[in-house]
């Protein structure tokens, strides 16, 4: 089954290279490194995000694109809060698992495949507000795996989502 979306954007891109919630959320998130909310992410197939922490990992590699939903996110909150590569809005993400997606924002297609959610954490408590790890349980975003090489920019993006058959 396939769907298509049209009238989506990318709202924002995160690179980050090295991991800012370690340790106990109390304690509070590592000062973020300048530079990684950008204007566009570089893919490439199984490896991940150029110049992200995950890059390359192969601990990571079925989980080195993360996306989350715009709609989900309280006001103020993105990702810099979040830890997600992929801020959307008007793709239901959280409902694409199992599933073939593929963003256009321009630069041509390229399609992720959406392997599992990606799960809130208690860093959310600290990072957005008090009850913000429970209100995202659920709508945390999702893990993908690149199949293709390509680039993704901030701005209108078309989507497709292939849904293999079950039988």
């Amino acid at each position: 089954m396939v769907g298509v979306g049209h009238g989506s954007h990318i709202l924002e891109l995160l690179a980050s290279p090295r991991h800012r919630f370690e340790g106990r959320p109390q304690d509070g998130p590592a000062p973020a490194p300048g530079g990684e909310l950008v204007e566009a992410i570089e893919l490439r197939a199984g490896l991940g995000v150029v110049g992200d922490r995950y890059f390359a990992h192969p601990a990571h590699r079925d989980a080195s694109v993360t996306l989350i939903a715009r709609e989900w996110l309280p006001p103020g909150a993105g990702l810099a809060q979040v830890r997600r590569n992929v801020l959307v809005e008007g793709i239901p993400v959280d409902d694409l698992v199992g599933a073939v997606l593929t963003l256009d924002s321009g630069d041509g297609p390229v399609r992720l495949r959406v392997n599992r959610r990606a799960n809130p954490c208690a860093w959310m408590d600290v990072t957005i507000a008090p009850g913000a790890w429970r209100a995202l349980r659920g709508h945390g975003g999702v893990r993908c795996t690149p199949l293709d090489d390509g680039l993704l920019r901030v701005g209108s993006v078309t989507f497709t989502v292939l849904i293999p058959d079950s039988g």
